[in-house]
């Protein structure tokens, strides 16, 4: 690949590992060649780096896939996903997950990012539902959304709610900030 082919959300090879490319800049200076400057994102560790790339260089892209995979449970090795198209089990180590086991429910669907046939990533859906399983109890007439209190869910995660929130509600919840979004009414 070319780096004229370079554009956002392309996955690129540096250093042998996979980069995802956040942002292209074309910069042609009065006088000498043009060059691109690209900000990236390892896909492994996460960590940004900014590249200044010559025009005309040759960049290897990186074989990333993302596969639709369902959360069946976790044991001792780690947490295992079924692939929802092939059925093959597949267990990811606990790094791998990260912090978002917090909001890892039984059967959720997510996409895996698999490169070189190793998971390195797994992206959960926008916002969950789940259970508090313990919260300091609300005061009767206390409804000012602005004042919030630690609340324990049912995957061990602690996130702030407002304090009109109590223990046995559901409430939906932003997986990539890991804010509390509502309360969800059952009728």
């Amino acid at each position: 690949m070319d780096t004229s082919e370079l554009k956002n959300g392309v996955k690129v090879i540096f250093d042998n590992a996979p980069w995802l490319v956040l942002h292209v800049d074309f910069v042609k200076p009065g006088k000498g060649a043009a060059f691109y400057k690209i900000r990236t994102q390892n896909m492994l560790t996460g960590n940004t780096l900014e590249k200044t790339l010559r025009s005309g260089e040759k960049i290897i892209t990186a074989d990333v896939t993302d596969v639709d995979m369902q959360y069946l449970y976790n044991d001792p090795n780690g947490y295992v996903f079924m692939d929802k198209t092939t059925y093959d089990q597949l267990t990811v180590p606990v790094k791998v997950v990260g912090e978002q086991k917090d909001f890892l429910l039984e059967n959720m669907d997510v996409v895996m990012t698999t490169w070189n046939g190793e998971a390195i990533g797994i992206r959960l859906p926008n916002s969950v539902i789940m259970d508090i399983v313990y919260t300091e109890p609300a005061v009767k007439g206390d409804t000012q959304s602005r004042v919030m209190k630690p609340a324990k869910l049912q995957t061990g995660a602690e996130i702030q709610v407002p304090i009109f929130v109590a223990q046995g509600d559901r409430i939906t919840v932003n997986t990539q900030t890991r804010e509390y979004v509502g309360r969800v009414i059952n009728k």
